[in-house]
C-alpha cells in the first residue's frame, strides 16, 4: 500500500471550508488538521482578506536588509572570483582591497558565503570509509584484555633521517610494553617488533588500532597482513573509528609525555633517539606515578600474558555448521562452480560462512566478521553494503 501523500493547498482550502460550515468548533478543527489555533486563525484571515488563491506559503525573508553587502561590491567580488578561480575568500580580498583601498570591503566569512550563493564554490567532497564495525566498546578490566599500538607522529633527527616511534602500550595497567624508533610505517620493519614482543610479554586478547597503515587498509574488513597474523595468534584486531581517536585516548595522552620527553628537541642521531625512549620507558613504567592508578606505578599493575607466543601456527577452527573455504591466490573462493572475490590479502587463508537467511551468508575470518556475502548475486558486500574490492595489477 503506498505512503498517503497530501497537498498542503487542499488541506488549507478544506479546513477553511470546515471553518466557515462550523462543522466542528474551531479548536476540535484545528487539533484534526494538526495545526494550532493560531495557524489556524492566520489562514482563514488570509482567505478573508486576499481569497483562496493567496494561501501559499510566503517568503519570510525581510524586504530590506541594512547591513547587507552592497550589489556593487557583491559583482566585483564575483568578478573577481571568475577570473581567479582558484582563489579563496582571503586572497580575493586582498586583491580588492589593493586595487581600492577606500571601499567597505565585507568579511571573509560573507564573501564564502556570497560566493557559495553564486554557485562559485564547489562542495567538498565526503570521505568515505570502508566498512568499519563501529566505535570499540571493549572495557579494559584486566592486565592483557586490551593492548593498543599506534606510530608517534614522524619527526627528523639531528643527522635530517626521519623517525618514525612504533609504541604498544597494555590498556589496563598503562604499562609501556614498547618504544621503537622505524624509519616507516611498513609491514616488514613493525613485524619483528610485535614477534619480540609476544614472546616476551605473551599474547594479550585484543589489540587496539587506528585506521592506518600497517594496521589496516582498505581491504574487505580492514584487514592487513598484520590482523591477519593477528587473528591467526588468536588475537582480535579492534579498531578505532575513523578520526576519532579519543578512543584510543589512553595512548593518545602517553604519546603527549613521550613527546615532550623525548623529542623536543630531537636526539643528533637515531641510536641517541632510541636512547631515549628507552629512559622514558623505564621511568615512565617504574618511577612515575600515575594519577588514574591511584599514583601507583603502570610495572606494579601489570603481570605478563598466561598465552605464551606459539612456535607455529594453528590453523583456524569454525562450528561444525559453517561452510569452509580456503581463499585462493587471486583472493577469492569457489562457490558451486563460480569464482567469487573475497579478498587478496587472505590469499591462503580459510574463512568460513554461516547460513542466516536463504541464500545470505556472514562471511568470518576467525572470530571477525567481514562481511555478507550473497549467493543469488555470487558477491560480498562488507558491513557498510560495499562491495569486496578486486586487486588490480598495474
Amino acid at each position: 500500500m503506498p505512503w498517503r501523500q497530501v497537498d498542503p493547498m487542499i488541506e488549507r482550502r478544506r479546513f477553511i471550508a470546515d471553518a466557515r460550515q462550523r462543522v466542528a468548533s474551531f479548536t476540535e478543527l484545528c487539533r484534526h488538521y494538526g495545526i494550532s489555533r493560531t495557524t489556524g486563525y492566520k489562514w482563514l484571515d488570509r482567505a478573508d482578506q486576499s481569497g483562496l488563491d493567496y494561501l501559499q506559503e510566503l517568503s519570510r525573508r525581510p524586504q530590506t536588509c541594512p547591513h547587507a553587502t552592497p550589489p556593487a561590491l557583491v559583482a566585483k567580488l564575483v568578478d573577481a572570483r571568475r577570473h581567479h578561480p582558484d582563489w579563496g575568500p582571503r586572497k580575493l580580498l586582498k586583491l580588492l582591497r589593493r586595487q581600492d583601498r577606500h571601499q567597505p570591503w565585507p568579511a571573509r566569512s560573507t564573501v564564502a558565503a556570497l560566493l557559495r550563493r553564486h554557485g562559485l564554490v564547489l562542495p567538498r567532497r565526503r570521505r568515505t570509509y570502508p566498512g568499519h564495525p563501529g566505535r570499540p566498546l571493549t572495557p579494559m578490566s584486566a592486565p592483557n584484555v586490551i593492548w593498543t599500538a599506534d606510530y608517534k607522529g614522524e619527526f627528523k633527527t639531528g643527522d635530517g633521517r626521519y623517525c618514525y616511534p612504533l609504541t604498544l602500550q597494555d590498556g589496563f595497567s598503562r604499562y609501556l610494553l614498547n618504544c621503537r624508533g622505524l624509519t616507516g610505517t611498513t609491514t616488514a620493519e613493525c613485524w619483528p617488533v610485535f614477534t619480540r614482543l609476544f614472546q616476551e610479554y605473551g599474547l594479550p586478547e585484543i589489540l587496539r588500532t587506528d585506521n592506518g597503515v600497517p594496521f589496516a587498509t582498505g581491504a574487505l574488513g580492514r584487514l592487513s597482513q598484520l590482523s591477519v597474523w593477528w587473528i591467526r595468534l588468536g588475537i582480535y584486531p579492534e579498531l578505532i573509528e575513523p578520526g576519532q581517536p579519543q578512543q584510543n585516548g589512553r595512548h593518545e595522552r602517553m604519546h603527549r609525555t613521550l613527546k615532550r620527553a623525548t623529542a623536543r628537541p630531537p636526539a643528533p642521531t637515531r641510536r641517541s633517539q632510541q636512547q631515549r625512549f628507552e629512559a622514558f620507558r623505564l621511568e615512565y613504567n617504574t618511577v612515575r606515578p600515575h594519577e588514574a592508578l591511584n599514583d601507583e606505578t603502570p610495572a606494579s599493575l601489570y603481570t605478563r600474558s598466561p598465552r605464551p607466543y606459539p612456535t607455529t601456527l594453528a590453523p583456524l577452527e569454525y562450528p561444525g555448521h559453517y561452510e569452509v573455504r580456503l581463499v585462493s591466490a587471486n583472493g577469492g573462493i569457489r562457490w558451486q562452480h563460480h569464482w567469487v572475490n573475497v579478498s587478496h590479502v587472505l590469499a591462503g587463508q580459510s574463512v568460513g560462512l554461516v547460513e542466516i537467511d536463504s541464500a545470505e551468508w556472514d562471511l568470518y575470518f576467525g572470530s571477525l566478521k567481514l562481511g555478507r556475502f550473497h549467493e543469488r548475486l555470487l558477491r560480498v558486500e562488507d558491513a557498510l553494503g560495499r562491495l569486496a574490492r578486486k586487486r588490480v595489477k598495474v
